[in-house]
């Protein structure tokens, strides 16, 4: 079963939505998921040095009532999941071009996956800046990658381009929201969205598998 993830690296829906795929998952152990990571920029203008947090989020959301009131509903949603945001630590609005090149060094070891997880991490439950580069080659390193390489990857134009073309991609296949999860190349849903619902949209790219199979065609 193959399954895309489109996301953000600073979208805390985002982490919620992988611990919740994570928890489907779970119960469907003799599954054999494959999943795939792609970039989505909430900000792609923003510059390469970040912007304040907090202002950021008032500015966003309509004032501080209002980003607290997301605060809260975000916090809520992440205990849920065994996910502790403290967004009092958070200090700055990141360009996250560069950590969703991380994502992608760690895909070529198969450990997108593991890498997603540690920068939201880094990010939402420490505060790190993880627009810094060398933020980024720290967390690499400390996930047993090798330094030097990674500063050679990060400091170079590598998948720069591509990344930026993610968002284009995304929006000509009707996604203009992240988290989104597609199913065997088919079957999307756009959303933080409960395992239970996920399990259905599961479910349906089974169902349409076995069908291909029966009648002999082989799914693309």
């Amino acid at each position: 079963m193959r399954i895309d993830i489109i996301f953000d690296t600073i979208c805390p829906w985002c982490f919620i939505g992988k611990r919740r795929l994570e928890e489907m998952l779970s119960r469907r152990p003799q599954l054999n998921a494959d999943i795939y990571w792609h970039a989505f920029l909430l900000n792609p203008d923003m510059p390469a040095e970040g912007t304040d947090f907090g202002n950021y989020m008032q500015n966003k959301f309509g004032g501080e009532l209002r980003s607290q009131r997301l605060f809260a509903a975000i916090d809520q949603a992440g205990r849920s999941v065994g996910i502790e945001f403290d967004f009092a630590k958070v200090g700055r609005t990141p360009s996250t071009i560069d950590s969703h090149r991380l994502v992608r060094y760690a895909a070529r070891d198969e450990r997108a996956s593991e890498m997603v997880e540690t920068l939201y991490q880094n990010y939402f439950m420490e505060g790190r800046d993880i627009g810094n580069l060398s933020v980024l080659i720290d967390i690499g390193e400390k996930m047993g990658f090798d330094g030097a390489d990674i500063r050679e990857y990060l400091y170079s134009d590598e998948d720069i381009a591509d990344i930026h073309e993610q968002n284009p991609r995304s929006h000509r296949l009707g996604i203009s929201g992240v988290p989104a999860f597609i199913f065997e190349r088919q079957f999307s849903i756009s959303g933080a969205q409960e395992p239970n619902v996920l399990e259905r949209m599961l479910n349906i790219a089974e169902e349409k598998q076995r069908e291909f199979y029966e009648v002999g065609i082989q799914p693309v």
